[in-house]
């Protein structure tokens, strides 16, 4: 049978993993390889996707994907036994890694040493979500974000070691192998074997070794400097398990510290072994992981002599291309196409590897992928045997699967989900931020009167006092006012990120996201899409589907950033009674989901026909938010609010002010009507007269919201002379919400622009995003304004 069809709580062994192409390779590298035994914990609300446990974690899968794997002996899983407490001899301490200490004959060459304050550079590499961004904080002292769902990291980062200024660490994406995959992976494995790191740090979750290790084997492959970092020590010990670093230290040749990057434990010790193998260049002691097997029948055995077999045969293409010839071999053997292209075989040496790889496949009963996954996995499934005391179910687990019943369950997933997001939106926009919004305002009211009364009792001068007061106080005060809402929506994102929640949600809504041309995967971009599109944008880079990824950067515009929030919350506060206004503003939110679908449903027929990316994705366990992650991300949000209030927002506040106190002869214009920016906005206010606004105050706010949203605001106030409540007399009721349809969906800021150009490779995709937008925000705001008119409505 194939694993599709077993039932929730059966359990079975693989038998062969079918399908081709990067998305088998990739399940082979995630532990499904032949004999693996896989149990079906849940199917997700909608009946599709599944969710797997194998090789002691959760993994997502679509039905089919699990319909290509072939599964036998069903059976229903046993409780696993009481852990025995065995003692055991331990072995001194290799000392890899350290000064000789393990053997007194072992001497360094200081000669061949790079010398101390010598630069040296660390790639700090792992799986997802294995803790490499809070590591990378604690070696770094930097502050970058942190979540609780995989795919945080789609770029690089680099910082100087802490205490040491000559070192250079680099967290990279997570990756499960050097093979690639998705785009982060990519910029991972191009990294490591263009860039030739000084080392690597190797973090890799120590609840559970059998996953992480494939990645740690090819890392080692690469001959490069090596330590391995066993994060999350302190949650093994206190599950009752623990880990023999001496005895792994000794199989694998390379230094291994038990860290704890959250408690800032064993940091020290991690830094100064890397230093110490960098600076030496103490390459990994192992990178042949075969056993030691004469017998012909061994399945090992052959992948062990096809590995040494190619390898000898193309040691000299492989240094000519400037690779590992360990790393190149295997990688060849699995098909791997930039290594093809690399190595550059002559045909006879192409032909005598051909016949190699079909002997190992023979002698196996394996293709050539799965044998060298299979290779893999029996090696770490050994070594964790003789190195892993394996801890009772952790709390954190036993804790995840209660909540998830809940959260994940058929019938209330999406009750769950309406309500948290619903609690969300009220807390923001009604009860807490809005509250807090309104005392900001007055205090920022206070402020500026203080200042009108300091500058007209120093008698400065009426423009420039105009300027200040009229121009900076009121459009930066303007948005400042706003701050407690963006602060608020951040607030609640944030715990949501960190929870771990929002790669249930991707599991909940992959089938209907795929109904639109779309990956579960997708939803957690345009999820983050509803703080900033930049981030949003960015994060798409975990799909590894060039369509999805493209699909889904033009459909996360659509998402309400928080930095049109101030415009939402000026023009219903002026237009809607308060008891209704958190529904006016969820219904905003609203019409920008269903206007992506719509637009979705069109790429998909148009542009983007074909399926979405496959929904692997490996599910982490509940945790409860950090405090300092959630405040680290507020603080991040809201002085990139202040920074741009004080930068964009001032600088814009000055020109709009400036434009309409003067005229085209630079007098003083005697009216606001007659000054340089009501002939500006009168030549563009002609676009936007069918949508029902067509006054020039209006159309100028409009085009300066393309540097940033918030600018809409502070334009408005300062043509307004402050007063922002005459925004009334601007808008009627209803053109204000056609005003507001049309802000919802009208091209996203210079920086959101900026970034798609960057993602989507040219200006040309990124001028197409504007004009696009622009056109889809004037057609629906118009079609609104006709059916409005046509009902009478003004």
């Amino acid at each position: 049978m194939t694993m599709d069809e077993l039932q929730p709580g059966q359990s079975a062994y693989i038998t062969a993993v079918g399908g081709e192409g990067a998305l088998r390779h990739h399940l082979l590298d995630m532990g499904l390889t032949p004999g693996t035994e896989v149990t079906l914990q849940k199917i997700a609300p909608m009946g599709d996707p599944v969710q797997m446990k194998v090789r002691g974690y959760e993994l997502t899968l679509r039905l089919s994907e699990a319909q290509k794997i072939d599964v036998d002996h069903v059976h229903e899983k046993e409780a696993e036994a009481p852990k025995q407490n065995v003692r055991y001899e331990s072995i001194e301490h290799p000392g890899v890694g350290e000064l000789g200490q393990a053997d007194p004959t072992h001497v360094h060459d200081e000669k061949t040493a790079v010398p101390k304050g010598g630069k040296l550079t660390f790639a700090l590499a792992g799986n997802q979500n294995c803790g490499k961004t809070t590591l990378f904080n604690q070696l770094t002292g930097a502050n970058q974000h942190v979540g609780n769902f995989p795919g945080v990291t789609v770029d690089r980062k680099d910082g100087t070691i802490r205490n040491h200024p000559e070192a250079t660490v680099t967290d990279l994406p997570g990756i499960y192998s050097l093979s690639p995959y998705s785009s982060e992976e990519i910029v991972t494995r191009e990294f490591l074997i263009e860039g030739k790191p000084s080392g690597i740090i190797n973090i890799v979750d120590a609840s559970n070794l059998e996953r992480n290790l494939c990645l740690t084997m090819q890392l080692m492959e690469l001959g490069i400097p090596m330590v391995l970092a066993l994060n999350m020590m302190d949650e093994v010990r206190a599950n009752g398990g623990t880990i023999r670093v001496n005895e792994l230290e000794q199989i694998l040749g390379i230094p291994v510290v038990p860290i704890s990057a959250a408690k800032n434990e064993g940091i020290d010790e991690l830094v100064s072994h890397a230093m110490h193998v960098a600076r030496y260049h103490e390459p990994p002691g192992r990178i042949d992981f075969c056993p030691d097997s004469k017998d012909d029948k061994d399945p090992v055995g052959a992948v062990h002599r096809c590995i040494h077999a190619v390898a000898h045969m193309i040691e000299n293409d492989a240094k000519e291309a400037d690779l590992p010839v360990r790393f190149a071999a295997t990688k060849l053997i699995e098909k791997d196409t930039p290594i093809e292209d690399a190595l550059q075989l002559a045909e006879d040496k192409k032909e005598a590897f051909e016949q190699i790889v079909s002997v190992m496949e023979k002698e196996t009963g394996l293709d050539r992928e799965a044998a060298i996954a299979d290779m893999r996995f029996q090696f770490i499934g050994r070594l964790c045997e003789k190195t892993v005391v394996r801890p009772h179910e952790s709390k954190e687990h036993r804790r995840s699967v209660k909540i998830d019943k809940l959260l994940t369950g058929k019938y209330t997933a999406i009750p769950c989900f309406i309500g948290i997001m619903a609690i969300v939106f009220a807390m923001t926009f009604s009860l807490l931020g809005a509250w807090l919004s309104d005392v900001m305002a007055l205090g920022v009211d206070a402020v500026i009167g203080w200042i009108d009364k300091g500058l007209i009792v120093a008698q400065i001068n009426p423009v420039v006092r105009s300027l200040v007061v009229d121009g900076i106080c009121q459009g930066v005060g303007s948005v400042i006012s706003f701050l407690p809402t963006i602060v608020i929506l951040f607030f609640f994102l944030s715990i949501l990120e960190d929870t771990g929640y929002m790669a249930r949600v991707a599991f909940v809504m992959d089938k209907p996201l795929r109904k639109i041309g779309l990956s579960g995967r997708s939803f957690v971009p345009m999820l983050i899409g509803f703080g900033c599109s930049v981030p949003a944008i960015m994060a798409t880079r975990t799909l590894s589907s060039e369509r999805d990824r493209k699909m889904t950067i033009l459909l996360t515009p659509f998402m309400s950033c928080s930095a049109k929030l101030p415009i939402y919350t000026l023009m219903i506060s002026a237009f809607v009674q308060r008891q209704y206004r958190v529904f006016a503003m969820v219904g905003l939110y609203l019409i920008g989901i269903v206007c992506a679908v719509i637009y979705a449903l069109i790429l998909k027929m148009t542009k983007f026909k074909g399926e979405p990316v496959p929904f692997v994705m490996e599910l982490p366990n509940y945790r409860l938010p950090s405090a300092k992650s959630v405040l680290h991300l507020i603080w991040e949000k809201a002085k990139g609010f202040i920074q741009k209030a004080f930068t964009i927002i001032f600088l814009a506040s000055i020109i709009i002010w400036f434009l309409q106190t003067f005229d085209l002869r630079f007098n003083v214009a005697a009216s606001a009507d007659q000054s340089m920016l009501a002939l500006i906005g009168s030549l563009i206010a002609p676009i936007f007269k069918p949508l029902g606004f067509g006054d020039w105050r209006v159309s100028t706010a409009l085009i300066t919201g393309f540097t940033a949203k918030e600018s809409v605001v502070s334009t408005l106030t300062v043509l307004l002379g402050g007063d922002v409540t005459s925004v009334a007399t601007l808008f009627t009721p209803f053109t204000a919400m056609v005003f507001l349809i049309f802000t919802l969906l009208y091209t996203p800021c210079v920086a959101a622009i900026a970034t798609v150009k960057r993602e989507m490779g040219g200006t040309k995709a990124a001028v197409i995003t504007v004009i696009a937008q622009c056109l889809i925000a004037w057609v629906v705001a118009f079609l609104v304004h006709a059916v409005g008119l046509a009902f009478g409505v003004v």
